[in-house]
């Protein structure tokens, strides 16, 4: 069994992948943001923290752990600082960026056996990337670090994260092999739930609602096919920001998704129709895919709650979707160091009987 701590924890994507292989225990998470701790704690079973991690103290941490158990330690910090949409700005005095010396600092103070941590791909042309990782090897920590594209392990979504891996036991780590020769469609994923209007939420799950569309976004996605963009609709449809030369490059906007391919990648405001392809693929839904319908492109379970039915909004679910990791991939990663796990116990093993005399 392996226990974990989930830091930057959210609402729940990592450790609801990990507890989905049934050899992992996430006994806790830490978020500063409070506004997660409904949707942790009442999926997951595990406690929730509010509280910044670079308060967090060596001694609480360890806690946590069960002296009989290998112990995890995970950090996904927010991906902000590190992202292309950050690109051109100034991000050095962003309060974000001691996260990761933060999480460093723990690693060091409690040497778990395993670590892990998930962001952007563009984390690493940061020197606070690098810093973590020769911090790690240099507490003596095998790693295997890449960009792993979701879709290979049955993410309905075209979405691209960069995971590390880290271990101070036996064999080198790596990330399991890719699960899925053929991708998983948004069809396969949201195909089967009830049809919805713009502005409607379905009666027996409040987390299946759209948003409201003017007039105007009305006109415009009944002339979106799927896979299409802005540049299908007649000229009186089209936004004065795209008949300028800078918006003539953003064709992702407005668009419907394809049925027959994964998603694009779910972001904090995937339930708007003009932040993204995020247009319902289905022809005679005329709407931005519902709140649910992210979730399961995120590959939450579809029972999954993130409010209380009176609280929801589509800007703070739209957050904690948006930020989360993929389920699936806290999964795969789970997956990766429970293989990890058997490999060194087999090796302690075969060490033992040849110290056996014959």
């Amino acid at each position: 069994m392996i226990d974990a701590v989930d830091l930057f924890c959210g609402a729940g994507g990592l450790t609801a992948g990990l507890h989905a292989t049934g050899l992992i225990e996430v006994r806790a998470g830490y978020d500063i943001e409070r506004q997660c701790e409904y949707a942790y704690t009442q999926n997951n079973g595990a406690e929730f923290v509010a509280k910044d991690v670079t308060n967090v103290e060596a001694d609480e941490l360890m806690a946590w752990y069960r002296p009989e158990n290998y112990r995890l330690l995970a950090g996904c910090a927010p991906c902000q600082p590190f992202s292309t949409y950050n690109q051109g700005r100034d991000t050095r005095n962003d309060r974000k960026w001691p996260l990761l010396y933060a999480f460093r600092r723990l690693i060091e103070e409690t040497r778990p056996h395993l670590v892990t941590m998930e962001n952007v791909p563009d984390v690493t042309k940061h020197e606070v990337y690098h810093d973590f990782v020769a911090g790690l090897r240099a507490q003596g920590y095998k790693i295997w670090a890449d960009r792993v594209h979701c879709v290979d392990y049955g993410l309905p979504q075209q979405r691209r994260r960069h995971v590390l891996l880290a271990s101070r036991l036996g064999p080198a780590i790596k990330l399991i092999e890719p699960t899925h020769e053929k991708p998983v469609r948004v069809q396969d994923a949201i195909g089967d739930l009830p049809p919805i209007a713009a502005g409607e939420c379905h009666p027996d799950d409040p987390l299946h609602r759209a948003a409201t569309l003017s007039p105007l976004n009305l006109r415009r996605i009944r002339a979106s096919r799927p896979g299409g963009t802005w540049r299908d609709w007649p000229p009186e449809l089209i936004a004065d920001c795209h008949r300028k030369g800078s918006g003539k490059t953003y064709p992702s906007v407005y668009g419907r998704m394809k049925a027959e391919e994964p998603s694009p990648t779910m972001t904090t405001l995937c339930y708007g129709f003009g932040n993204g392809r995020f247009g319902h693929p289905d022809p005679d839904q005329h709407r931005a895919i519902s709140l649910r319908e992210a979730a399961i492109l995120q590959s939450f379970p579809p029972d999954y709650v993130f409010l209380p039915p009176e609280q929801i909004s589509f800007k703070a679910v739209g957050r904690m979707i948006g930020n989360a990791v993929p389920v699936r991939l806290g999964e795969v990663i789970g997956e990766s160091l429970i293989r990890h796990i058997t490999e060194y116990e087999a090796m302690q093993q075969r060490n033992q009987e040849d110290r056996i005399p014959a």
